[in-house]
């Protein structure tokens, strides 16, 4: 049984059971509001869920891609709660739980701001019903698009907000077939707004 959150659009958390499903699902879809409520919504699916930290096995994290500011709350919590649990973080790609369970060639598209998105391109779901990314997560202007499509015809995927128990089954599907998990590197695909200074600044008397 896992606790999975996302924040790489809305903030999303979930509880998730290799049999059962999903068991609590909870969403936020105001970008401007991850640190406010993220605490509230762990507190909150687990006790709707009647499940208590002990019981879980793992906590699985959207590592995006999504903006610097909403993903690293959502990475932050995901450690912070494991840690505290005694319990491992398995990193998945936001844009995989979008595709999880299309069987056909679908483009994800999520909101990046700044008048562009993050896309990846599937291939459909493999044996295991696990989404087969042929290629991303990148960043592009919208008007670009149809430059990663191919000649093709696709389907466009543009959710709102990524659903934290779509990501979490995908984690107890890669979990049960020993599939690997994603790098535990956040995919801001952007560089921040602030980085440090090159040296120490200069004093004048």
């Amino acid at each position: 049984m896992l606790l999975a959150i996302d924040t790489s659009a809305g903030t999303s958390v979930a509880v998730v059971d290799r049999e059962a499903g999903i068991l609590v699902e909870l969403t936020e879809l105001d970008t401007r509001r991850h640190a406010e409520v993220i605490g509230t919504l762990i507190d909150r699916a687990l006790h709707e869920a009647g499940v208590g930290a002990r019981e879980l096995t793992a906590v699985a994290v959207g590592m995006g891609p999504g903006p610097f500011t909403g993903l690293r709350v959502g990475i932050a919590a995901a450690r912070v709660f494991a840690l505290g649990a005694g319990l491992p973080v398995l990193p998945g790609v936001s844009h995989d739980a979008i595709a999880y369970g299309q069987p056909d060639p679908v483009l994800v598209i999520t909101d990046a701001r700044r008048r562009e998105v993050y896309w990846s391109r599937y291939a459909g779901s493999d044996d295991a019903g696990l989404p087969v990314r042929a290629a991303g997560p990148g960043l592009i202007a919208p008007e670009l698009l149809d430059t990663v499509t191919g000649s093709a015809p696709i389907r466009r995927l543009e959710p709102e907000g990524v659903s934290a128990g779509a990501l979490g089954l995908v984690a107890e599907h890669l979990s049960a077939h020993r599939r690997a998990f994603a790098s535990d590197a956040a995919l801001y695909l952007r560089s921040p707004d602030v980085t440090p200074s090159a040296g120490p600044k200069r004093v004048t008397g």
